[in-house]
């Protein structure tokens, strides 16, 4: 690994290492905090707007920003490799782009759920292990604004950060082959919705109506890193005519 000079908002070490013949990750520290997503959004915008010779693309994360390159493509000194002028060009972009990036206007989302019953199948579970009543889950669940760290797993599964620490639960010992498209669950300290059905090991406490990924649509994702949503409780009748309008 590759150290480099401090970033301007954590002024902890931000790190380059190869990942293969033809990518890069940069690394900014390893905790999952906010400003370190900020840092990621910045570099991967900067990198929207000034993409260099032989860029292929870019993939974000909780606390890294992977840069795919086509080292045939890469202009560079006889004695650099590909990756040491990538390298290289991601160091002077990357101060660039911490210390200019603007702060975005957050873009928050409110997503209706039907909390419990056959949408929400392990809320009992959930409230049983934080010592809570169904609507203090449900309650506690619907208080915060999440930020979208990243979206993954699935296309259009938004990973989320916030959550209460009263909601930590483990996954289910036996993850369920089916799980609905629009399922919200938790696992751990994280919550986030099934974008699509798949198989799933979250406990599922409620179902939202919406369609967080429409493969045919002008963008596929409703979601995207850097929105924040809010859960809102709604009712099986809500739930239904929501989806209807969805359909």
């Amino acid at each position: 690994m590759e150290n480099l000079y401090p970033a301007p908002a954590t002024r902890a070490e931000v790190q380059l290492y190869s990942l293969g013949e033809s990518a890069v990750v940069v690394q900014f520290g390893d905790a999952i905090k906010r400003h370190t997503h900020h840092e990621v959004q910045a570099l991967s915008a900067y990198l929207d707007a000034h993409p260099f010779p032989g860029f292929v693309e870019y993939v974000p994360a909780f606390t890294t920003v992977t840069v795919y390159y086509n080292p045939l493509e890469i202009t560079r000194s006889p004695e650099a490799s590909p990756y040491e002028s990538v390298a290289e060009t991601l160091r002077h972009m990357l101060w660039q782009a911490v210390t200019e990036a603007e702060p975005s206007a957050s873009h928050v989302i409110e997503v209706p759920v039907c909390y419990g019953g056959k949408f929400g199948p392990d809320l009992a579970f959930v409230a049983s292990h934080a010592h809570l009543s169904p609507e203090e889950v449900v309650a506690l669940h619907t208080q915060p604004e999440y930020l979208v760290y990243m979206i993954g797993f699935a296309p259009g599964f938004p990973y989320l950060g916030g959550m209460s620490e009263q909601l930590v639960v483990p996954r289910k010992d036996k993850p369920r082959l089916k799980v609905p498209a629009g399922s919200v669950g938790i696992a751990g300290k994280q919550t986030g919705v099934y974008s699509i059905q798949t198989p799933g090991g979250w406990q599922l406490i409620g179902r939202t109506p919406l369609n967080l990924f429409t493969p045919h649509g002008e963008t596929p994702s409703l979601l995207k890193a850097g929105d924040y949503i809010r859960f809102v409780s709604i009712t099986e009748r809500e739930y239904e005519r929501t989806q209807q309008h969805e359909s």
